[in-house]
């Protein structure tokens, strides 16, 4: 059997939450970089698939191929990390800064990644600017603008998105840690599969998907400016997602998960001197004592003759 028990998921959460504080910054920014990016391939092939079936259910069934590359590539993505290190600090296994390096540098690439990939896209689907924007194009045009027009709720609209951001990112690290309840690829997939499914399937607002889908929208001609972008979305939409992966998943299941010292070393602990049970008598001791080696006495016999010797007396003739 593939499956891992859920106490040493949570072991392997902290093992990986370790592993991410301590890396390199050379890795951080190449694997966030390709994070950001294949998680934009993932909504624009959500976005195509959802244009192309007019079924928005039917994007979403496609939309974690991103996510399983990045889990299964060990690449960084920010929205996960949210649960991972705090972890690992609450653990001593990491420090206040290396938590706050890893957010800000995985953050960036992350960006970097996902307005890289958006910059290509833009140009693949007008021509460099040469034709006008077709039924995808135009769909992430509105995907960006609604993703910015909260505010005319009022401190509702603001309230109503911080709570789509915690939901998104609870189901996001949720993907994370099901990854690790299984030791084969395919388990892996299928694990992770299923809180992505849930969470983009509903609608919800994750950090690095929207920094692939609004500058997106910007490059193809939505209405939408800088200003638009990070204070009516992407830093709420940071902040709740924080909230999501750290408290509802990264805490949740260490404080019911956390590894405890092991109850086998207790008991084989030696009991007080009181209390412990007398020793046997040491039982007797058996001395073995050889026996004096056995001297064979060799007596030479003659060899028998195999014919008669003659007689002494010989009979006449």
């Amino acid at each position: 059997m593939d499956y891992v028990a859920p106490s040493k998921v949570v072991s392997t959460m902290l093992d990986a939450g370790a592993a991410k504080a301590a890396a390199s910054l050379r890795d951080l920014v190449i694997r966030g970089f390709l994070a950001g990016a294949l998680l934009g391939f993932a909504t624009s092939l959500a976005v195509t698939t959802t244009v192309q079936t007019t079924i928005p259910v039917a994007g979403a069934l496609l939309f974690p191929v991103g996510f399983v590359m990045i889990v299964l590539l060990g690449l960084e993505l920010v929205t996960g990390n949210f649960a991972l290190l705090p972890m690992a600090m609450l653990d001593k296994r990491a420090t206040l800064f290396q938590l706050l390096r890893n957010f800000g540098v995985v953050f960036s690439a992350n960006l970097a990644g996902s307005l890289f990939y958006a910059w290509l896209l833009s140009i693949s689907l007008t021509m460099a600017g040469s034709v006008p924007p077709d039924a995808v194009a135009n769909k992430i045009v509105a995907i960006a603008q609604a993703k910015t027009q909260f505010p005319q709720y009022g401190l509702a609209g603001l309230l109503g998105v911080f709570v789509r951001s915690i939901l998104c990112n609870w189901m996001v690290c949720l993907g994370v840690v099901m990854a690790m309840t299984s030791t084969s690829t395919v388990g892996k997939i299928a694990a992770a599969w299923l809180p992505i499914l849930v969470f983009f399937a509903h609608g919800y607002e994750h950090s690095v998907v929207n920094m692939f889908v609004i500058p997106a929208g910007m490059m193809l001609g939505a209405k939408v400016t800088f200003a638009d972008w990070w204070l009516k979305n992407q830093l709420p939409v940071t902040a709740g997602n924080f909230v999501g992966g750290f408290l509802f998943t990264g805490m949740a299941l260490y404080f019911t998960h956390k590894p405890k010292p092991d109850a086998a070393g207790a008991q084989a602990s030696p009991a007080p001197p009181d209390l412990a049970a007398p020793a046997p008598p040491p039982a007797p001791a058996l001395v073995l004592v050889p026996e004096p080696p056995v001297l064979e006495l060799l007596t030479s016999e003659p060899e028998p003759t195999s014919e008669r010797e003659p007689s002494a007396a010989t009979d006449s003739a």
